[in-house]
């Protein structure tokens, strides 16, 4: 047998064989190992943002997820999350609900800074401080890579227990006005559209209403990637449960930064 007929002999062989180390390689990632781990980290940081107030019934009502940053007294939710008035005939005040074990503490928090044009919000509690997260940079952030995000999906139906769902960052993509809606542009978007739109993650997850303000992280890592803020909704926003459309977005945890030197500065 010559060196070419045994190369050709042996070759389909060891091409099964690369593949199969291939194929066992790309279906066991250690991410899925080390989720859970990450997960058990991230859980204490994470807080249900409501209002509180002893005049009703119930006196507590949640209006996102958050999750504590810098030096752990600090909680980061979106902006939209944060009524506009807070009912002072009710004497309604912002408030969090921390889990301890099996137990919920509500906590006091105030306003310290916010970011309308990405959305975001920056409280401060009271009492101590909470295992604080990191934020990833942005730089090291790629379209396909994997990720989850923490959150009280559907308000308190589900109780306020966190819960996490997984998927991929499917696109970085700049954030754009509905096509069609012109006849509701306002002064403030429309600056923002000449002053040049800013990247946002569009996710291959589904998210539900009660995960506004919760992080976006790195399975590997528990690294904040970013911060969830909408669901993509096909009809009536009744669709988003009935029929999801497993299109989120967040927006980059680098635009929180600004917001905790702004905050440090108020200190």
């Amino acid at each position: 047998m010559t060196d070419n007929s045994w190369f050709e002999h042996r070759m389909p062989r060891c091409l099964f064989i690369l593949a199969t180390t291939l194929t066992l390689a790309l279906t066991t990632p250690a991410a899925q190992a080390d989720l859970p781990e990450t997960i058990a980290a991230i859980k204490p940081s994470i807080v249900v943002v409501g209002t509180f107030s002893p005049l009703r019934n119930p006196s507590f009502l949640m209006r996102g997820t958050g999750f504590a940053l810098d030096n752990g007294s600090m909680i980061a939710t979106n902006a939209h999350v944060i009524p506009p008035v807070l009912d002072s005939s009710q004497q309604e005040t912002l408030a969090v609900l921390v889990r301890q074990g099996n137990e919920l503490h509500r906590r006091n928090a105030s306003l310290q800074v916010t970011d309308a044009d990405h959305d975001l919000a920056l409280l401060r509690i009271s009492g101590p401080s909470l295992p604080a997260l990191k934020i990833k940079p942005a730089a090291d952030v790629r379209e396909g890579q994997a990720v989850a995000f923490i959150g009280f999906p559907i308000g308190g139906s589900l109780g306020f227990s966190p819960v996490t769902h997984r998927g991929i960052i499917s696109s970085i993509t700049p954030i754009a006005l509905p096509a069609g809606n012109s006849a509701q542009l306002k002064e403030k978007p429309i600056r923002r559209l000449r002053s040049g739109a800013f990247s946002i993650y569009q996710l291959d997850a589904t998210a539900y209403p009660g995960n506004s303000g919760g992080p976006l992280f790195d399975v590997d890592t528990g690294e904040v990637v970013g911060i969830l803020n909408m669901v993509f909704i096909k009809g009536t926003k009744e669709s988003a449960l009935e029929k999801p459309s497993g299109i989120s977005y967040a927006i980059p945890a680098s635009f929180l930064l600004d917001l905790i030197a702004r905050a440090s500065s108020n200190r």
